[in-house]
């Protein structure tokens, strides 16, 4: 039950990353990644990859859906990053930075450069990169400050993650 509780925690702080957004050329970054990419690490890929998904659609939700129903794509988009990134970072925590880093920050924003056109896609580089630049940066020290506590209470372990991603169903 109390993996349910830290999931449902990360999912709230992903809406409040979205209430925070970052100005765009073209429309703007939201910092709902960061709690998804620290529940990643701590509560594993698929939990980080649930609380992804709903923050995206949450920060869609906020700012009115402007591109429709693109969101859910974007949203399937950000859950594959977020469960790539915890299954990365469990053998490289690096690596797994640079993968979302460029997954997220250049790749993600392709398809739309096809289905919108390629103004489109250069207009939002900018923030996209910056906002995910902030994200990775904001859930490295979150997790960092977060892993000492949580292993007071008995959470979730250095080294040694309590909690499976068979426990979040």
């Amino acid at each position: 039950m109390k993996q349910y509780a830290y999931l449902i925690m990360f999912i709230a702080l992903s809406v409040v990353g979205a209430f925070i957004k970052i100005p765009a050329y073209i429309s703007s970054v939201a910092l709902d990644s960061f709690p998804a990419l620290v529940a990643a690490v701590l509560l594993g890929p698929v939990a980080g990859a649930v609380a992804a998904f709903f923050g995206h659609i949450m920060s869609s939700y906020l700012a009115g859906f402007p591109l429709g129903a693109l969101h859910a794509m974007i949203a399937v988009e950000m859950f594959l990053l977020v469960w790539a990134f915890g299954v990365i970072y469990r053998k490289n925590k690096y690596a797994a930075a640079v993968f979302f880093f460029i997954a997220n920050g250049f790749l993600a924003a392709v398809p739309f450069s096809f289905l919108i056109g390629k103004g489109f896609y250069f207009g939002l580089l900018p923030g996209l990169v910056i906002g995910t630049a902030i994200n990775l940066m904001i859930g490295h020290i979150v997790t960092i400050k977060l892993v000492p506590i949580l292993e007071k209470q008995k959470g979730v372990h250095r080294h040694e993650r309590r909690y499976h991603d068979s426990d979040i169903k």
